[in-house]
């Protein structure tokens, strides 16, 4: 890539020179801000004391240093990465920034790219599958990230409940309501100044042409006017109501949508989690991922351009919305792109309103044309064959009803038996045999890691009959909060491989510190580092992920077994403890998570 594509691309009003032909010199930064600095901090390997970084680019709080090589596979790499890591020692002395290095091929379109708040050119700091480059504004947004972003989207939504319970927005349509305005903002809609009746036309209007033709779009539709729009909550909204609310939505809420990177603000989820509080007791168990969670779920088992992926319990679309844009995001070209979002994503959702907030989800993301269906996932096997897919993603019902099963195995339950004895592990065994090859990420309650049950054993058995468990990673305890209170693993499957057949011993991780703490009305909000505002859910992704990747044991986190079908499946049956770390409040902690989780299952 040429010097000023690069540029360009980043973005030229960020761009920092000090010497001629647009490079930078360090010393003579650091002197006109009277700093010096020892010349060992800037050597590299080779002996070098590398001074002129080509291109930098920086604002209040992140830098983006860009070395360039004609082509970096002819050179050491050892060198060069010496020589960018003597740039980040220089920047880190000058400004303390937030600081992102790039690599960047001048012959053809090649990258190396990483990030870190006190950054090492390694390759636990380098993000993979990066093909292209991205503006400074994306990087802020996808490496540094909002941190305090997510606290304040829960809190206006929070607000926003509140000025719907006002207006009389019944709790069970608000989150599609909600979602609905947020889409038809997104695509133009005017509002000011027209009638209640108007603005409805003008939602309906854009949905219309949103809606892929060729996908249902006649009955998606149908249940966004059914459900939302001619509901008797929106009909007989005042015009200064429907007004007072879609500028909240405008001013409060669309900001924080981001549908270029994996930021990973999944809004929606949000919205689903917050009023889900409000709605009907039977609803209250539904176990809605954690937008960090979904995260980590698709970095375990690897998502890119060449994924095709299928969520068969799709909710309110997190892991679709996820899913397609760590995609996205490691395309190249915009045809790469267009093919993930009409060729690889799918979905299946049995409620209807779930369908149709999934739908308005993705179509919120940019996808006007995800292949989600309405239904029961074992009674579309021909869908998901004819996909192909080769990653499973889900989070399947806990406690669904004969209605939602594979009517073979609900025939078989005692006539007392109301739910799934199975707590969803038959889901996992149905859509691995259909899929047979690939990974599978799923979420289990950790009932189904241990061996009480003769269902969830007998599938236990049948699944590694047919695949291999991968890895197990135990999470905290009130991981759903505040949606359901189940507490819950994430099992990762290798897909069309026998376990007992597997070289490999299980890995198991005792993830219970995802950095995250409940706050009174807003859930589990993510903790920032000390004096910065910088959030601690990064690099806790990454330490798991590593650990993963590298299967490493260590007391009291991670450890490796063979295990079968007959055996517990869960990190704290295995590990060493690091009595090192325990205290008193640990000990008052694992009582009062085991007293929870006894009065949740009524056994007390």
């Amino acid at each position: 890539m040429e010097r000023f594509k690069i540029i360009e691309n980043i973005g030229k009003e960020f761009l920092k020179t000090n010497i001629e032909n647009d490079e930078f010199s360090y010393p003579k930064a650091l002197k006109k801000v009277g700093k010096k600095i020892d010349s060992k901090l800037v050597e590299s390997s080779d002996g070098k004391i590398h001074t002129k970084l080509d291109i930098r680019f920086a604002s209040k709080n992140i830098s983006i240093l860009v070395e360039t090589k004609d082509n970096f596979d002819k050179y050491d790499f050892q060198k060069i990465t010496a020589q960018l890591q003597a740039y980040v020692n220089y920047e880190k002395k000058l400004t303390g920034n937030k600081t992102i290095a790039i690599l960047a091929n001048t012959n053809d379109n090649r990258i190396r790219v990483w990030w870190g708040s006190d950054l090492t050119i390694d390759e636990s700091h380098q993000i993979k599958n990066q093909y292209k480059l991205k503006s400074f504004e994306e990087y802020s947004d996808i490496y540094l990230g909002k941190k305090n972003d997510r606290e304040q989207v829960l809190k206006n939504t929070y607000s926003l409940n509140e000025l719907l319970h006002k207006h009389g927005v019944g709790e069970k349509i608000r989150s599609q309501f909600v979602g609905t305005c947020l889409l038809a903002l997104k695509e133009g809609l005017v509002y000011d100044k027209m009638s209640s009746k108007q603005i409805i036309g003008g939602i309906e209007e854009i949905i219309t042409r949103l809606l892929n033709p060729d996908l249902d779009k006649a009955f998606k539709l149908g249940i966004l006017k059914n459900k939302v729009l001619e509901s008797q909550d929106i009909r007989t909204l005042t015009k200064d109501g429907f007004v007072e609310i879609i500028a909240f939505i405008q001013d409060k809420i669309l900001p924080f949508i981001n549908d270029k990177s994996t930021l990973g603000q999944d809004i929606l989820n949000l919205f689903f989690t917050t009023f889900n509080k409000y709605v009907g007791k039977a609803d209250k168990n539904q176990a809605f991922t954690p937008d960090h969670i979904v995260q980590f779920m698709c970095n375990a088992v690897e998502i890119n351009r060449t994924s095709r992926v299928i969520d068969p319990c799709a909710g309110s679309g997190s892991f679709l919305v996820r899913a397609m844009t760590e995609a996205l995001d490691d395309c190249a070209t915009d045809s790469e792109r267009e093919i993930i979002k009409k060729k690889n994503i799918f979905g299946i959702e049995y409620d209807e309103t779930a369908f149709g907030l999934s739908t308005t989800n993705m179509l919120i993301h940019s996808d006007g044309n995800s292949n989600i269906r309405q239904g029961n996932c074992f009674e579309l096997v021909d869908f998901i064959k004819e996909a192909k897919i080769n990653r499973v993603l889900m989070n399947p019902p806990y406690n669904a009803q004969k209605k939602h099963c594979d009517k073979n195995y609900a025939n078989q339950w005692g006539p007392k038996v109301r739910q799934d004895p199975s707590k969803g592990f038959h889901f996992v065994y149905f859509i691995s045999s259909i899929v047979k090859s690939g990974l599978m990420a799923v979420l289990l309650p950790t009932q189904c890691a241990l061996t009480s049950s003769k269902d969830i054993q007998m599938f236990k058995e049948k699944v590694l009959q047919e695949n291999t468990l991968d890895a197990v990673f135990s999470l905290p305890p009130d991981v759903f909060h505040p949606g359901a209170t189940a507490s819950a693993c994430c099992m990762i499957f290798k897909l069309g491989q026998r376990h007992d057949k597997s070289p490999h011993e299980t890995f198991f991780g005792y993830f219970k510190d995802d950095g995250f703490v409940k706050k009174k009305n807003l859930g589990r909000v993510e903790k920032t580092k000390r004096n910065t505002n910088e959030g601690v859910w990064a690099d806790i992704q990454a330490k798991w992920l590593n650990l993963y990747r590298s299967r490493k044991s260590i007391p009291g986190i991670s450890v490796t077994k063979k295990v079968t079908a007959k055996d517990e499946w869960l990190a704290e049956a295995y590990m060493d403890t690091d009595y090192s770390q325990l205290k008193d409040a640990n000990f008052e902690k694992v009582i009062r998570d085991f007293i929870a989780f006894k009065i949740s299952n009524n056994e007390i």
